[in-house]
């Protein structure tokens, strides 16, 4: 792999679906390197970028880090970050989500 950060998608049923995922490499210099979870604090920083500038919808940046919607934003309001509001494509997807699950009988409405 090199730095601009190459990766294989990858296939996997998750509890909802089909889920595809990508593993990306990242090389840190030494001193990042050292702190106690540099991949978590890479993986959080990239995530905080893409929401701020709007590349990632809530739903998306709250499903990279592995946290549910209000944990999410429990994690921005940590952060002070609120300048980027849950909007209407985070609403759509989530009634998209709520769909498939209820298609699925996995919950009822």
């Amino acid at each position: 792999m090199n730095n601009a950060g190459s990766g294989a998608a990858q296939k996997r049923q998750g509890a909802y679906g089909t889920v595809f995922l990508m593993e990306i490499t990242v090389h840190l210099p030494d001193d990042l390197a050292q702190h106690p979870d540099p991949g978590r604090e890479a993986l959080e920083a990239l995530v905080i970028e893409g929401y701020r500038a709007g590349t990632l919808s809530h739903y998306q940046a709250s499903q990279l880090l592995g946290l549910p919607r209000f944990e999410f934003d429990a994690f921005l309001k940590q952060r002070n970050i609120e300048d980027h509001a849950y909007g209407v494509d985070d609403l759509q997807e989530d009634q998209k989500t709520l769909d498939e699950l209820q298609a699925k009988g996995l919950i009822q409405r």
